[in-house]
């Protein structure tokens, strides 16, 4: 037994030290010196090789959307590498479709700069700003949703479509050895481009949920890059069907603004889902623009109502089956988790609604 435990030691050790020579020849050792990228044919940066393409490109303050601080975890950050980019590693691959591997389209922060490269991306990721900004009103909306304004400082404004999301910096702090950035939707007025505003639900241990309800206050410096996404309102008259739980609030918001501004007739439904009624908010807000808008309804939904609430009851699903019928010339737009947004387009299927119709943005 003893014998047995010293070798398995000895090799640990030897693995252990191994593993540790591999980092410190990626690291230190390979110099690849300088590397050019290529962006759109067009665009060229050379900076120093080693590093990987998101963090070349965001060091030269283009922005590619990421969610989870380069670990690939998160699928955002794809760019198409025409040359350059090496093998297709296994982290990039449940990430990427078949028809994405065979057009080059390479996770960024999986790709590491050892040699010149010449990549494609949309040409509105150029477009997309870093902004200092400073926090004015941070709004607590239920006992874990919060809602963030930041006055923009430089640039002094930000044109976005509504429905589309920023990036959050946060800094390291005590527990938080990295810097990362998170996606967050634009829930301000469109009008308003001075400002910009956000609704964020705490999550457990979540680097950048915890920083901004724990550490920022009013008058406290942000860091903030936008506006990407592709989610927004169609441009028909369609009936809208709105769905969305917690923060997924923000998107939905930021779009009835945008129907306000524009004097939309156009008829909309909003089905609001809360597990209890402590996790309703903004109802008087709902309610404006229920008045403002002639054609607008708002639903809130309660899974396990207290006695006396005189609403819709149960999943927000079920409450669109009560009340909606044939949608088959309808459109939706879903907020919320993967699992609610799933269980949504089974229902709207049912009720006659096309695929092709039923819009979405996933909060994973």
């Amino acid at each position: 037994m003893g014998l047995t435990l010293v070798s398995i030691f000895i090799v640990s050790s030897f693995s252990a030290v191994l593993a540790a020579i591999l980092v410190i020849a990626e690291r230190v050792i390979a110099n690849y010196g300088e590397c050019t990228i290529t962006i759109n044919k067009d665009k060229h940066i050379t900076l120093k090789g080693g590093c990987s393409l998101l963090e070349a490109l965001t060091s030269e303050k283009i922005f590619i959307p990421s969610a989870c601080g380069g670990k690939g975890t998160c699928g955002y950050c794809k760019v198409t590498v025409n040359e350059g980019a090496g093998q297709l590693l296994p982290t990039e691959e449940p990430y990427l479709s078949p028809e994405e591997r065979k057009n080059n389209v390479r996770l960024s922060c999986q790709v590491k700069v050892r040699n010149d490269m010449d990549i494609s991306i949309p040409e509105e990721l150029l477009s997309v700003r870093e902004y200092s900004c400073e926090l004015v009103d941070i709004k607590d909306l239920t006992y874990d949703i919060k809602q963030f304004r930041m006055k923009l400082i430089e640039p002094a404004d930000m044109s976005f479509i509504p429905g589309q999301y920023l990036q959050l910096f946060t800094p390291k702090y005590d527990g938080n050895t990295e810097e990362v950035y998170r996606a967050y939707s634009i829930s301000s007025d469109p009008k308003d481009k001075g400002y910009a505003e956000t609704i964020i639900r705490l999550v457990p241990g979540g680097i950048c949920t915890t920083y901004y309800f724990q550490y920022m206050k009013k008058g406290n410096k942000v860091k903030l890059n936008g506006p990407y996404g592709e989610f927004r309102m169609s441009n028909t008259n369609a009936k809208m069907i709105c769905i969305a739980g917690g923060s997924g609030m923000a998107p939905i918001k930021c779009i009835l603004h945008h129907m306000k501004n524009t004097g939309s007739t156009r008829e909309a439904v909003y089905y609001f889902g809360g597990n209890t009624e402590k996790d309703l908010f903004l109802l008087d807000e709902m309610k404006q623009f229920e008045k403002d808008l002639a054609n607008f309804s708002f639903v809130p939904v309660v899974a396990k109502p207290e006695q006396g609430w005189n609403g819709e009851k149960g999943l927000v699903t079920e409450a669109v089956l009560r009340n909606e019928k044939d949608l088959s010339k309808a459109e939706a737009y879903l907020c919320g988790s993967p699992g609610m947004i799933d269980a949504s387009i089974v229902v709207l299927k049912n009720l006659g609604m096309p695929e092709a119709n039923i819009f979405y943005d996933k909060f994973s």
